[in-house]
């Protein structure tokens, strides 16, 4: 009964927030630098320090955070939580970011949408955080820096939904044509020849013609394009799910469709799979890679070396194309 109920997942490229740990007053060696401890997850801190507070390179010094100036605030080397309470400089970068106490037994940091957070217990002295921040500041600004990176690629290919909007499918753009004669209203979309813009000699878009009024607002048109995206992937899903499944010697018995928001895909032992829609914004070989990533979890059901071995004999270039999906910028929905 629980061998039913165990289930992989491949996460989405928009991931939890990473996270490290450090050891309070963890020993040192002669001259050297507190030992670090990567914990994983931040819990939950029960309450916040009601000032912000700085702390500098040099021995620490506590003071509370005057209010930044303008130029400050648009400062391109400035990370800020919209919760901060401290604030440290990191490699001559101002890093403000929310400090917590929790029951935790070591310092945490979580890096997130938000910006940095950092959690101690109770009784751990604010010099040691100070240290433990200061002393993991190059893990905290690549990570900022990851996340400020990713954030604006997400935004940038957010879609204006209307006559002649693109949208990636399978790893290129289509543009989208309203067709106010409803002639694919049966199906509600279908994809078209290449539409030239006027005065474009090359690298014409195919066109997604969609069966709706010219007046259609943006949610009728967004709503209309993900329908038939999904139509495209189960379809699609299906055809790679059995052209995989016999090449790992395994059976997958039922496809479902996922909307998760943290997720591509899933597998349980009793042969269900779930795979994310929008995985149809990636080219075929992205798309291939997470097919065969849950279908091996049907004969390993881990993430063991043999897991990622039953991948590769597939997949030899996994990593790269497990990178894009963590990488490539795709729509919000």
């Amino acid at each position: 009964m629980m061998k039913k109920l165990l289930q992989f997942t491949l996460d989405l490229f928009e991931p939890e927030p990473e996270s490290e740990s450090v050891a309070p007053g963890a020993s040192r060696k002669a001259g050297g630098k507190p030992n670090l401890q990567e914990k994983g997850l931040v819990t939950q801190a029960e309450r916040v320090q009601p000032a912000i507070e700085n702390i500098a390179h040099s021995a620490p010094v506590i003071a509370p955070l005057a209010p930044l100036s303008l130029q400050q605030a648009l400062a391109p080397a400035t990370f800020r939580h919209p919760r901060a309470t401290r604030e440290a400089l990191l490699n001559e970068i101002a890093v403000a970011y929310e400090f917590r106490r929790s029951k935790r037994r070591t310092i945490g940091f979580s890096v997130g949408a938000d910006g940095l957070a950092v959690s101690a217990p109770k009784w751990v002295p604010l010099h040691e955080v100070d240290k433990a921040v200061l002393e993991k500041s190059g893990w905290i600004v690549k990570k900022l820096q990851e996340t400020r990176e990713r954030h604006e690629r997400l935004e940038s290919a957010r879609i204006d939904w209307k006559n002649g909007a693109t949208v990636p499918f399978l790893g290129e753009q289509v543009r989208v044509v309203i067709d106010s004669r409803h002639a694919f209203a049966g199906v509600g979309a279908e994809l078209g020849a290449p539409v030239a813009e006027p005065g474009q000699t090359a690298g014409a878009l195919r066109s997604l013609q969609v069966a709706l009024p010219l007046s259609a607002t943006p949610e009728q048109i967004r709503d209309a394009v993900q329908a038939w995206l999904m139509r495209q992937a189960k379809q699609l899903f299906t055809e790679r799910l059995t052209h995989f499944s016999p090449r790992l010697g395994v059976q997958w018995r039922k496809l479902s469709l996922s909307s998760a928001g943290t997720r591509w895909g899933s597998a349980s032992a009793d042969g269900s799979i779930r795979l994310n829609w929008r995985l149809v914004h990636f080219k075929p070989s992205v798309i291939d890679y997470v097919v065969v990533h849950e279908l091996s979890h049907l004969r390993v059901m881990d993430h063991s070396p043999r897991f990622w071995d039953t991948v590769r004999a597939v997949v030899p270039d996994f990593a790269q194309l497990r990178g894009q999906l963590k990488d490539d910028a795709i729509p919000r929905w």
